[in-house]
């Protein structure tokens, strides 16, 4: 068994997990940065192409308070104010930092960062570093910087399975080195999630292997709740078909912020205004309208031959094309995809989750010394998030939590012994201990469970879906999961560990969901179709014992 200890551990080393401790470093907490993969390779930063939204006001007048008003207007009367407002008037400020590190914004005029408008921003606000290749570049602007910090300790390849509370207090973590299989205990004054998302739990989805809710999953164990974990967001038109090899299915945003693109039904007929949108090739519909738009219309019998719906670019000339987006046009050329000739086809796809940890606005949680960070934490967003917010989310979020963290960890004491780690490097040791001849791979079991939330826990929801799922759940739970020994790299007890925390995240989101009897945002019931007043409210998801359970 291996020991390391830290005045700050974060866990995750995405956009959010990487701001955040360069924040503790400055306070002059020694932290140790942890991720499941690469350190800095990992998460959905990195895999994020377009936009990073903040009222910096070099395209047009803006203020943050306009950034502020159009989230809660996205957000559908659920956001938590005072973490929307902290996001909106801090994003300008972590632009400019950026700016500072290196990060290659684009620049127009006059040397002024370029920003466009993005669905549901009143300005051009969301800058860009290139129109494919954003979260690539301020997850390399991070990694620099983190290289520079000399309190920084980076570790690869780490699985936390536990973080360890002590007399109500976070004081480390449990994990496995998914290298040499040892357990890894850790000592920290102070504990921080930014493991992301879950959008891994559904079958159809954009997020790198690594999202599976662990954060989520690692919270609720140690006594923090979550808030609005029924808000899953669909991005509107992932790619369907034709076939596409080694590029991003989420890639026509940009394609569609700069050039326009025409979304046509399956009779090429546009179709966005019959749901209250307005699109007409402009880009103007935010995204659980377009997702709610483009499923209805396959729901009808008027989607495209894959069960999508078209995106044209036909009207756009190849010159046009060409100037925009010049080798991505030539890589599409080797999928065999001829923009001016032919539409492709796309469809909704799981891609972000608005709910996540309750925290202050020091991103703290309930649980004093653990905080959360990015994706992670819940409620900023309410029931759907605007394009453009998610990166700046990570690097505010990130800031916040790292600072405060390390400025609580100045004058906590270490509440950390062998003892207080035993119970969960147990329950670790009892996950690699399953025979292989007593269940199903783990691997399979996940496949099950992502098929289970497209089908019953997907864009359209009803009652009865959502408690199959969780007798679903319940099945899948208890069906003992093969694990081969091995010595050191064992694939079988990683998918292991991750389907569990898949598990207690997938009931979270659908027990949730069961529970607001409504339709609100990226939430669609379709026995509750309309929004009800008296649900203009947030609800918690925690523990009771062992069980998983909602509350008002």
């Amino acid at each position: 068994m291996t020991h390391l200890s830290a005045d700050v551990l974060v866990v995750g080393a995405g956009g959010a997990g990487m701001y955040a401790a360069i924040a503790a470093a400055k306070q002059d907490a020694s932290v140790l940065l942890l991720d499941k993969s690469l350190v800095g390779r990992g998460g959905a930063t990195i895999m994020a192409q377009m936009t990073v939204a903040a009222a910096i006001g070099h395209e047009e007048r803006d203020h943050w308070a306009d950034h502020l008003d159009d989230t809660l207007a996205a957000g559908r009367e659920l956001c938590d104010e005072k973490l929307a407002r902290l996001l909106c008037e801090n994003g300008p400020a972590r632009i400019f930092e950026m700016d500072r590190w290196g990060a290659h914004w684009a620049r127009g005029g006059g040397g002024r960062i370029r920003q466009v408008q993005a669905p549901g921003h009143g300005r051009a606000r969301c800058c860009y570093v290139d129109f494919l290749n954003t979260g690539p570049g301020v997850a390399g602007t991070l990694r620099r910087q983190v290289s520079t910090m000399s309190g920084v300790r980076r570790v690869s390849n780490v699985t936390v399975t536990d973080v360890v509370v002590h007399d109500g207090r976070a004081v480390g973590a449990v994990g496995m080195d998914v290298v040499s299989g040892d357990i890894v205990t850790f000592a920290a004054k102070a504990v921080i999630l930014a493991a992301g998302g879950l959008t891994k739990i559904f079958r159809r989805n954009s997020a790198s292997t690594n999202m599976g809710g662990e954060a989520y999953a690692l919270a609720l164990r140690a006594g923090a709740d979550l808030i609005d974990m029924e808000f899953v967001q669909f991005f509107p038109i992932a790619h369907l078909a034709p076939r596409l090899v080694g590029m991003d299915p989420i890639m026509w945003d940009p394609f569609r912020y700069k050039l326009g693109g025409r979304l046509l039904n399956g009779d090429f007929e546009e179709f966005m205004h019959r749901y209250g949108g307005q699109d007409s090739g402009k880009y103007t519909t935010v995204r659980d309208q377009a997702s709610y738009a483009i499923l209805k219309e396959v729901e009808a019998g008027r989607g495209s031959p894959h069960g999508g719906v078209y995106l044209d670019f036909r009207h756009v000339p190849d010159a046009t094309l060409r100037d925009a987006f010049g080798p991505v046009i030539d890589r599409l050329a080797t999928n065999g995809i001829d923009l001016t000739k032919t539409p492709v086809e796309v469809a909704p796809t799981a891609h972000y989750h608005m709910g996540g940890i309750r925290v202050d606005e020091r991103m703290e949680t309930r649980v004093p010394g653990l905080y959360a960070a990015g994706e992670a934490v819940g409620g900023a967003n309410g029931a759907n998030r605007l394009s453009g917010n998610a990166i700046t989310e990570a690097l505010v979020f990130g800031e916040c939590a790292g600072r405060a963290a390390g400025n609580a960890a100045a004058g906590t004491p270490s509440g950390w012994s062998d003892a207080v780690g035993e119970d969960a490097a147990v329950r670790l040791r009892r996950a690699a201990d399953t025979k292989p001849d007593d269940g199903v791979p783990a691997n399979v079991l996940q496949l099950r469970l992502q098929d289970l939330m497209w089908e019953d826990v997907g864009s359209f929801r009803t009652g009865g879906q959502l408690r199959r799922a969780l007798d679903g759940i319940r099945e899948i739970r208890e069906t003992p999961a093969a694990v081969h020994a091995a010595d050191g790299y064992n694939l079988d007890l990683q998918d292991r560990l991750e389907l569990d925390a898949m598990l207690t995240t997938a009931e979270a989101v659908a027990r949730a969901a069961l529970g607001r009897a409504e339709s609100r945002g990226a939430h669609q019931r379709l026995d509750f179709p309309e929004s009800d007043p008296a649900l203009v409210r947030n609800q918690a998801v925690e523990m009771k014992g062992e069980e998983v359970a909602a509350r008002w």
